[in-house]
């Protein structure tokens, strides 16, 4: 299966310029470009998808590219933007540069072979590039016509300048042309031929052949190939949780949360990230499907994506750790095997309540839970008692007592107790 084929499979492909399919099967292997924005310390979900673009680039016999726009980050591509970005300094991005090199290599092969991944940084070239010189040898290529005729643009022209609504400064406007020149300096240095993105990176990308073309005196062919942005089945842009933008880095979204994102995908909306996020073939995700079509609420297709994309973003390890805490939430898991970290991951939609520590010793656990000690959990110390009785308390997995003291409940980590209210309700106390 070519290149163009297995994207079209699996729902990836948009666009691309006539001659791509033909180049890329007769030429391999063609280097091919993706570029990304290091205005973060690390790359998201909606990254992954661009990612894995240059994984079925490199496994279809090419060679991968990566640029960081170290240059072109400190401007902001106004593409899908409505407003202006922040412009960061060089220290913030050269560190997240270091991070997103570190996330890539998860996902590519590094080394000296002719289909070899390799990172490339735009500051490089331009730090050195005078403003004059890069007007002359580069600017005077392009009319402002062909520059102003990109959607990107379009959508930003026309703003009112005194409040700074949907307008678009110089800045922003140049953006293409220094993205075009991206493109010209890998075709000149690397022999790239490819650029690749997502489809609102076309008039970028674009712009990119066109300069080649100019700067060659029309002999130069290059070519772009764009992939189809990830939405949900609403059509809504996909990536982003209850509590903010899913990111690959462990440290700003946890193991556990990752997999729960991907293990709570929707049913209409799992079968194309399944094509998208891994690299099982045809015949494995059909098999999945069909599997799952038959008793939808285990949830087959989820588990298998959640599964596949958290060992190859946070390795098998954190996949079994947070598969743990999954269990231990909704499957009576044992408690006292997480660590702080995890206990806060799981219980991190729940409310959080917190107790003066001295409260254990003056007061039973119906006291505990009521707001006298400053507990929301119940409203009255009447309804905790009721409910005790009825069986439909628990803490720390274990049903509570009317008679039992606050003080015999068993601390999680010496500071917090899991209390359970029903069968869906969980409330984390902690004592300070």
């Amino acid at each position: 299966m070519s290149l163009i084929d297995e994207l079209r499979w699996r729902g990836m492909f948009h666009d691309m310029m006539p001659g791509t399919d033909e180049q890329l099967n007769n030429h391999a292997p063609v280097s091919g470009y993706i570029g990304f924005d290091p205005t973060a310390a690390s790359l998201h979900i909606g990254n992954l998808a661009t990612i894995m673009l240059l994984v079925h680039l490199q496994r279809a016999g090419h060679r991968p590219v990566a640029l960081v726009g170290g240059a072109t980050g400190m401007i902001g591509d106004p593409s899908g933007k409505s407003a202006e970005r922040n412009l960061l300094d060089e220290t913030t991005l050269r560190a997240n540069q270091a991070g997103i090199k570190a996330q890539l290599e998860k996902f590519l092969t590094f080394d000296d072979s002719p289909t070899g991944a390799v990172v490339v940084n735009n500051y490089d070239w331009f730090k050195e590039f005078g403003f004059l010189q890069f007007l002359r040898e580069v600017g005077k290529h392009l009319t402002v016509n062909y520059m102003m005729a990109k959607d990107s643009v379009k959508r930003r022209i026309g703003g009112n300048e005194d409040t700074g609504a949907d307008g678009i400064s110089y800045t922003e406007f140049s953006y293409q042309l220094l993205q075009g020149y991206d493109f010209y300096h890998l075709y000149k240095t690397l022999g790239c031929t490819l650029q690749m993105g997502a489809s609102d990176q076309w008039g970028n990308i674009t712009t990119g052949t066109e300069l080649i073309r100019r700067l060659t005196g029309g002999e130069g062919k290059a070519y772009a190939l764009t992939g189809q942005l990830i939405t949900k089945a609403d059509g809504t842009k996909y990536g982003k949780s209850e509590t903010g933008t899913v990111w690959l880095d462990a440290s700003m979204t946890s193991p556990y949360q990752f997999y729960q994102f991907f293990l709570n995908a929707a049913d209409a909306d799992v079968p194309r990230l399944i094509r998208v996020f891994t690299l099982l073939p045809q015949a494995a995700i059909e098999a999945l499907e069909a599997e799952h079509a038959q008793a939808p609420h285990l949830r087959t297709l989820q588990k298998a994506l959640a599964q596949d994309v958290t060992i190859r973003v946070h390795g098998q390890q954190a996949y079994e750790a947070a598969v743990s805490a999954s269990q231990v939430l909704f499957g009576g898991g044992d408690l006292a095997s997480l660590d702080e970290a995890t206990l806060l991951d799981v219980f991190a939609g729940s409310p959080q309540v917190a107790v003066p520590r001295a409260a254990l010793a003056e007061q039973n656990v119906v006291g505990l839970l009521s707001e006298t000690t400053g507990s929301t959990i119940f409203p009255s110390k009447g309804e905790a008692r009721k409910m005790i009785q009825g069986g439909g308390v628990s803490l720390n997995r274990e049903k509570a007592t009317i008679e039992q003291q606050a003080a015999e409940v068993p601390l999680l980590l010496d500071k917090y107790i899991v209390a359970q209210k029903g069968k869906k309700n969980y409330y984390l106390i902690k004592l300070t």
